[in-house]
């Protein structure tokens, strides 16, 4: 068997011939592309503004900042995710608060937020991890409650639902990542959903340096960022978006194979609760105490199978551990465990499905 990555893009000669005509066009900034995938996203979500960024970091970023949160403020965030849901935090100078997540979904517990909300909370930043969404009903009414901003981290769940409801469409915003391993990409990129018109008229003017974006003449009405998305980025995207549907049913069907197919006792499988609709962005197993999370990366790697961990346990890693000194195996039991004991494993809209086969049945024999 060749070599399986962990991850592979899928992109097509049509997707490159968008890129090559702006690349011919000379006109290479965000134009008219940017637009249009504007403008899907907001269709797709039936939402009123999609704002495409320069990558899914700069999209939390710029929803924070819309929000006026800053020095002396909290956002609660999953303790389990990647670590941008919390550096984005603390750019602002606000001060990211941990809330341990359920080890069946790997999303936050929401029996776990409301005990953080304190004076000084002001949003909450729910991860759909691995392209599942988290229970955002519940935390949507909760944020209410308490009158807290609700950003959607949905960089890997464009087009998961949760009872009918898209991810990125239930919270004041929605942020996505167009990363390569995601369902569709762009290198890098991120679009920002929300039907708040002034957030969008703030966001669109930090994107551009802080350009008025309303007005012909070059008026700067903000300390902006150069947070834009390239017009051939955009142009990258735009047929894999038709695709997207058809890409995350073989996904399913890939991820049908390893739920079915893997056996091995000492590995549990991840879990999708009932009127859910998963994307697999990633397929995280968890190992028991018998399998060395290193050492089965080491042997999946000898066997030409490309995997990782998947997400990292936040409060667990240097900058946080020197910062906060938070008892990380106490507090935030099940994301540690995620962290040290989960295992992603390829899943992909290229990936064959004899490879899939093959995948578990190396799993099997861990």
């Amino acid at each position: 068997m060749n070599f399986i990555p962990l991850a592979k893009p899928s992109i097509s000669e049509e997707d490159i011939e968008n890129v090559t005509i702006v690349l011919r066009s000379g006109m290479l900034v965000q134009g008219k592309n940017v637009l249009i995938l504007e403008k899907q996203f907001t269709e797709y979500h039936k939402m009123e503004s999609a704002i495409a960024l320069a990558n899914g970091t700069a999209t939390l970023h710029l929803a924070l900042l819309a929000s006026g949160i800053g020095v002396g403020d909290e956002v609660i965030v999953p303790a389990f995710s990647y670590a941008a849901t919390a550096n984005v935090v603390e750019l602002t100078g606000a001060m990211p608060v941990f809330a341990d997540i359920d080890i069946a979904t790997f999303n936050i517990s929401f029996d776990k937020i409301e005990e953080k909300i304190s004076k000084r909370t002001k949003a909450i930043i729910p991860v759909h991890e691995f392209g599942l969404s988290c229970n955002i009903g519940p935390i949507v009414e909760l944020a209410a409650k308490h009158k807290l901003i609700v950003i959607e981290d949905a960089a890997c769940a464009l087009g998961a639902t949760a009872h009918g409801k898209l991810t990125g469409a239930s919270g004041d915003f929605g942020s996505f990542s167009l990363h390569p391993r995601k369902s569709v990409t762009s290198g890098e990129g991120g679009v920002l959903l929300t039907n708040n018109k002034a957030a969008a008229r703030k966001i669109k003017s930090l994107r551009n340096h802080g350009i008025d974006p309303d007005k012909q003449e070059m008026d700067f009405i903000d300390a902006g960022f150069n947070y834009r998305m390239t017009d051939f980025q955009a142009a990258l995207v735009l047929s894999q978006f038709e695709r997207l549907n058809s890409n995350l049913s073989y996904k399913n069907q890939i991820a049908d194979i390893y739920l079915s197919e893997i056996k091995n006792l000492a590995i549990s499988l991840p879990v999708t609760p009932d009127d859910y609709f998963h994307t697999w962005q990633t397929f995280h197993l968890m190992l028991d105490d018998k399998i060395s999370q290193k050492e089965a990366i080491v042997k999946l790697r000898e066997k030409n199978i490309g995997t990782n961990y998947g997400a990292q346990c936040i409060p667990a890693l240097t900058y946080y551990t020197k910062k906060y000194k938070l008892d990380v195996k106490k507090n935030f039991p099940n994301s540690f465990k995620a962290y040290t004991q989960g295992l992603a494993i390829p899943i992909y809209e290229r990936l064959t499905k004899e490879e899939a086969y093959y995948i578990t049945k190396c799993l099997n024999e861990l």
